[in-house]
């Protein structure tokens, strides 16, 4: 299945060079969604079996999602590429369980001290290292157990850093604790809506009933730039709302 059409997907120059960590050919470069938005790692970037990672910088430094583990050094020299310094690196956010967006967070979570934040629905799949839950048999990796320090619960939840807030919502379906975290910032509204696109599966506990309840959700923020799990950054915000529909109209009814 093709995604619709990436307004900029993945914005960095391709090339050839080879990553220490996971021993895979990186096709292209870490780069800037917006000012103090970046991505650091996805499957072009660092490892095949990463999905995109995000960096954010609110004074303390916040990631989405950790990638599957082997990059994770090769993702702390591209937050350093961007100028920023993974000491100051805080909070990691886990979308949901799955090991492409979990597995490396145990890594920053003892360099670094960085808090692991994701749904109470999805926590325990990580917490037990359950590789069928996360996904990691499917990857052919194992999966370490990984203690979650902040579980979210509820519809939506609020981080707060510094003056700024990032809304975790709670959006089920491909998992039952699947997030989408937003940032209100410089006048536009980012939506980091990781894996919104599926896939579906018993393995995973999916819902496709509570799925569309959730892709209505997100239509409603009118989110400007939408950051995706796999397939890149889309804006402007029409652009967000035709991929959303998209797969609305794919897994219709």
């Amino acid at each position: 299945m093709k995604p619709v059409e990436s307004v900029s997907s993945l914005r960095g120059n391709r090339k050839g060079g080879k990553i220490e960590a996971g021993k895979t050919l990186r096709a292209a470069d870490p780069s800037e969604v917006s000012e103090n938005i970046y991505i650091v790692g996805s499957s072009e970037i660092t490892d095949p079996r990463d999905c995109a990672v995000y960096l954010i910088d609110l004074g303390e430094l916040i990631l989405v999602d950790a990638g599957a583990g082997p990059s994770a050094s090769q993702i702390v020299r591209n937050i350093e590429s961007v100028g920023r310094d993974p000491s100051k690196l805080s909070t990691v956010i886990i979308t949901h369980c799955h090991v492409d967006h979990s597995g490396g967070a145990h890594l920053f979570q003892k360099r670094f001290g960085a808090k692991l934040v994701m749904h109470e629905q999805d926590a325990k799949a990580v917490q037990d290292g359950d590789i069928r839950m996360t996904a990691a048999q499917w990857y052919g990796l194992q999966f370490e157990p990984t203690p979650v320090d902040v579980k979210l619960s509820g519809p939506e939840q609020a981080l707060t850093f510094g003056s700024d807030s990032i809304v975790c919502l709670h959006t089920p379906g491909h998992t039952p604790g699947s997030i989408s975290p937003y940032l209100d910032r410089a006048g536009k509204r980012f939506l980091f809506g990781q894996d919104i696109h599926g896939p579906f599966h018993p393995d995973f506990g999916s819902d496709l009933v509570a799925w569309r309840r959730s892709m209505e959700r997100l239509l409603a923020l009118e989110a400007d730039v939408l950051c995706e799990g796999h397939f890149g950054v889309y804006e402007p915000k029409e652009r967000v709302a035709a991929y959303i529909e998209h797969y609305l109209e794919t897994y219709a009814e």
